[in-house]
Formats: C-alpha cells, sequence, structure tokens
C-alpha cells in the first residue's frame, strides 16, 4: 500500500450488493460513489453478492478499496428469512439482509477506533451501524429511492394476499427510513422528486435531506462508437433495456408487448420490439412467443441495441428515482419515448429532447412520426442534455462535502 494511500482517513462503506461491474441500475450509481470515496478515503467495503456470476470481479475492487468483504446472499433463503418478519413486526427487508457474518466484520472493522466515517448504500444496511457503538462517526445515508413507496405502488399491481403483504411492507419500511433519517447526519436521494416524496411522507425531517443526481458516462454512451448491428437484416427495433428481474421492469415489458405492441406491429410488419437485459424472467421470456418480441437475455453491451434501435421505450407505470435506462438511450442520441412515471427526475422537454406517452396510443402516434423522421433533432438535443445535467465528476462530489462538513447548514443542498 502506497504511503499516499495509507494516509487517507478511513471511511466504511456498506452496500446491499456489490458496486461491481457497473451493469444495472443500483449498482452504476454505487460504483462511482465507490470509486469517488476511494480518491479521497480508504475504503473498507462490507457488500452481499445475489449473482454467482458476480464473484468473478471481486478481485476488481481491490483496487478501489483498503478491504473489502463480500458475502454471498442466497435470494431463496433471504425470502424465507424475510417470512419471520410478518409476525416480529419488522419490515421484511430488514431479515432478507441480515447476516450474522457481516455484522461481525463491520463490528471488527469498527473496534480498530479508525472509523470516523461511515456511508450506507440502501436503507436496509443501516441495521449495522446503528446504535452507540457508531455513535461518534459521521453516517451518510444514500437511500436513492423512498422504497417504502416502491413497495405501495407494487400492492396497487397486487391480488389477495400479496397486496396487503406489500402494502404492510411499505407501512413498516417508511418507520424504518424515518429512523435512519433521524439516525444519521444526512440522507440522500437519487432527484429533488424523491426528496420531496420523502419530506412530503414525513415532513418533520426536510432539514436533514437532500439529493444527488445520477451521471452518464457519455463517453462510453456516445453515438459515434462503431459499433456493430445486432440486428436481423430488414428488421426496424425499438428496444427496451433493464435488468430482467425486476418487478417494474416485467411490468413495463409485460404490459407494453401485450397491451401496446401488437397495435404498432399491424401498421408497422417490420417493426420488432427488442427486450435487452439480464436474467430475463419466466413471464418476461415467456414474451418472446408473441408476433415481432424478442427476448434477448444478458447481452455483453447493450450499446449496439441502442444505437441501430428506431427508438427506445420506457413504459414504466412503477417507478421510482432516476431509469438510467432513459438517460444512457438519451446519451446515444436516440429518440426517447417515455412515460410519466419513467421520466422523473429527469428535466427533459417533451417534443425537444424525449417523447412523453401519456395515453396508450401516444406510443404508436410517436413512432409513426419517428420513422416519418419528424424528430429529427431530438436525439442530439437528448444527448446534450444528459452532458449538461447527468455528470458524476459533478454530482458526487456532495456526499464528501457532506462528510467533510461540520453541519449540513453548512451547505446548501
Amino acid at each position: 500500500m502506497s504511503e499516499q494511500f495509507s494516509a487517507k482517513p478511513a471511511l466504511l462503506f456498506l452496500c446491499h450488493r456489490i458496486p461491481f461491474p457497473p451493469n444495472k441500475g443500483d449498482k452504476i450509481r454505487s460504483y462511482h460513489l465507490l470509486r469517488y470515496l476511494s480518491v479521497h478515503y480508504r475504503v473498507y467495503l462490507g457488500a452481499f453478492v445475489d449473482d454467482p456470476e458476480d464473484w468473478v470481479y471481486a478481485d476488481r475492487l481491490d483496487e478501489f478499496c483498503q478491504e473489502v468483504h463480500l458475502v454471498k446472499l442466497n435470494p431463496k433463503l433471504a425470502r424465507i428469512k424475510s417470512l419471520w418478519a410478518l409476525c416480529s413486526g419488522q419490515a421484511l427487508s430488514l431479515p432478507y439482509y441480515s447476516n450474522g457474518e457481516m455484522t461481525r466484520w463491520v463490528d471488527s472493522v469498527n473496534s480498530t477506533g479508525e472509523i470516523q466515517r461511515v456511508v450506507i448504500y440502501s436503507a436496509v444496511m443501516a441495521q449495522y451501524v446503528t446504535g452507540g457503538k457508531y455513535s461518534h462517526s459521521k453516517k451518510i445515508a444514500d437511500l436513492v429511492d423512498v422504497d417504502s413507496e416502491k413497495w405501495r405502488e407494487y400492492s396497487k399491481q397486487k391480488s389477495f394476499p400479496m397486496n396487503w403483504v406489500y402494502r404492510l411492507e411499505g407501512t413498516r419500511l417508511l418507520k424504518f427510513e424515518r429512523d435512519i433519517v433521524q439516525y444519521f447526519d444526512h440522507s440522500f436521494f437519487v432527484s429533488t422528486a424523491e426528496a420531496d416524496k420523502f419530506k412530503e411522507l414525513a415532513p418533520d425531517m426536510g432539514g436533514r435531506l437532500g439529493s444527488y443526481s445520477n451521471g452518464v458516462d457519455s463517453d462510453y454512451f456516445c453515438p459515434e462508437h462503431n459499433l456493430p448491428l445486432p440486428y436481423k437484416s430488414g428488421e426496424s427495433a425499438i428496444v427496451f433495456t433493464g435488468a430482467m428481474d425486476y418487478w417494474p421492469n416485467i411490468d413495463a415489458v409485460q404490459w407494453f408487448a401485450r397491451d401496446v405492441f401488437p397495435r404498432i406491429l399491424a401498421n408497422n410488419k417490420q417493426l420488432r420490439f427488442y427486450i435487452v437485459g439480464s436474467n430475463p424472467s419466466a413471464q418476461v421470456r415467456k414474451l418472446a412467443d408473441l408476433p415481432g418480441v424478442v427476448v434477448t437475455g444478458r447481452v455483453a453491451d447493450i450499446r449496439p441495441y441502442l444505437v441501430h434501435a428506431v427508438a427506445a421505450v420506457a413504459p414504466m407505470r412503477i417507478a421510482r428515482g432516476i431509469q438510467n435506462k432513459v438517460l444512457e438511450a438519451m446519451a446515444m442520441a436516440r429518440p426517447v419515448i417515455v412515460s410519466e412515471a419513467g421520466l422523473e427526475g429527469i428535466k427533459a422537454t417533451h417534443g425537444q429532447d424525449v417523447l412523453v406517452a401519456r395515453q396508450v396510443g401516444d406510443y404508436g402516434f410517436f413512432l409513426q412520426d419517428i420513422l416519418a423522421d419528424k424528430y429529427k433533432d431530438l436525439g442530439a438535443s437528448a444527448r446534450r442534455r444528459v452532458i449538461q445535467d447527468f455528470s458524476w465528476e459533478k454530482n458526487v462530489p456532495l456526499v464528501g462535502q457532506l462528510l467533510e462538513s461540520k453541519s449540513a447548514s453548512d451547505l446548501k443542498i
């Protein structure tokens, strides 16, 4: 370890999922947060690994961290553990991520007396640093989204008994989120809209909240790269990208493939709807049986699918925070047709930067206009918007400023 690295102050960083590779929404944000923290601190990273394919990246974290402790998380067993929370009064999310090995490691790191700064990524990781042992540390929580509200929205899409379970989880998780905001020195959300939503749910907590936006690597997501054509000859593709085991994404593509795309396909036989993303659920895989729908599964690089698409769609009906899929498509200078829910936190202008679909028929209407070349400047304007507003280098340093400030009042949040 270099003398320069040794001289940095120590920091404990806890993530609910390994922050590498940056290939899905939550991991993109946690990776860039880790990369920033590693420049200024000796990072002790604790994180869970819930995807076996991610273990091959464990060594990549060494370049950022003084110490890395990864714990295997078995989603099936974790769900069983969560069921006990129905009787205990806890939010189900807490026992899901409760782990003795992680607790022992966190306590061991803290016992050295070096840790004066703590950053958690996701509300569930707060359970490891509450109590008197950590009262001396400066604590920052990146809550990202109002997860309790997400569960409440899920309940609207489900029938009994799951709608009851999800409503209960929303209520209990909100109480825990309030406790976090009260206990931590400062808490961040991914957008002002998310922060405002939490202030609405917990109006007495407003002074302890802020937001920093996501960013996009606009050099990587650049339409000028020479990227291979992933589509078959004669196809015109509209594309949806995202982790396809995530319920809001599953809900979006199911609705679009069944209720929207058939109307579009009837008038445009050459069109194909490509669903591009890792771990497609059984519901998503079944959509490949529909005419004109293609489910790719995990791909090495989503950029070719974006840059060669006629348009990207983000027909989100359930959404919290900023949709990276929208930002990445905009950075690739593609026309993006997005629902109002999918545009949260992105100050893009309808008709200038993106096309906002408020009704089912809007998707087909806008797509016809795109095919007729009526939005020639839309993609270029979208890319300019992303470059202007969504830079990791501009946005993430706010976390460091809070870590080093004496109080939140020192800053303009």
